[in-house]
């Protein structure tokens, strides 16, 4: 049977409402920036709680451009070189910027989360981190919180001593001992730069850090099959080292939801 044009535009038009106010529609976020060529398609976005923060929106925004514009220039030189690799699809790259926690008010810790496509065997992904001071709307590093941070130092090797026990840890709860050797933690090393990306853990004390969790991409201390780590050194483990602004921020337990982040 046939149906009536009127009825087959009410059909349509029915079938259009429908897909555009369905929560999977409603939920796509708007990139806050965005390059699209032949090469790559590449999009970064802010979380609304950065977004409410000018200063640090500002900041995240210029350096997610920079990501953006280094990508498709690697992208447009790698289509010149082998453009048959581009024959189906570009490049697709995703940078998210999100808070992880803020502490006493001030400092703002933020997770940098990268997906990188090239067409390879299987995607990749990144992990950095960002501390902001809201006071001084710069970012910092977890220096101010340490009486010293010296490479090799007493403070840089009790903390990577905790690092270390603790994915060793989560490693056997993956039931990935085999890959729990030496091996795969020399890049941990006693160094600020070296110990991977750190935040601040939320706690259960109102305005305090639980103690620092460090973030760690595929194949940084594991197979690619084992995906990300966290490793979380509780801010006990730290006292002999801290300064009295660690002190102060320092204090109470790892809610146990966070523990959901590993």
């Amino acid at each position: 049977m046939l149906l009536a044009p009127t009825f087959m535009r009410a059909l349509a038009a029915a079938a259009v409402y429908t897909a555009l106010s369905s929560p999977a529609h409603a939920a796509d976020p708007k990139p806050d920036a965005v390059v699209k060529t032949k090469s790559i398609e590449a999009r970064v976005f802010l979380d609304d709680k950065i977004k409410a923060n000018a200063a640090l929106a500002a900041d995240c925004l210029a350096e997610g451009r920079k990501w953006l514009d280094k990508n498709a220039a690697e992208a447009a030189a790698a289509r010149k070189a082998d453009p048959q690799f581009f024959k189906e699809s570009g490049w697709d790259f995703e940078r998210k910027y999100e808070i992880r926690s803020v502490v006493a008010d001030r400092y703002v810790s933020i997770l940098r989360n990268d997906h990188m496509n090239t067409g390879g065997a299987h995607p990749n992904s990144g992990v950095n981190t960002i501390l902001w001071d809201k006071a001084d709307n710069k970012r910092i590093s977890i220096r101010p919180f340490f009486a010293e941070t010296a490479d090799n130092g007493a403070t840089m090797k009790a903390m990577v001593k905790a690092i270390i026990a603790s994915l060793k840890a989560e490693k056997k709860k993956r039931e990935a001992g085999e890959t729990a050797t030496d091996e795969w933690f020399k890049g941990v090393a006693p160094s600020l730069l070296k110990i991977g990306a750190v935040t601040l853990a939320p706690s259960t004390e109102a305005g305090k850090s639980s103690g620092l969790t460090l973030h760690y991409p595929p194949y940084a201390v594991g197979p690619y099959a084992e995906g990300e780590y966290v490793a979380f050194v509780p801010w006990e483990t730290l006292k002999p080292y801290l300064t009295a602004e660690g002190a102060r921020i320092f204090g109470g337990a790892r809610p146990k939801d966070d523990e959901e982040v590993q």
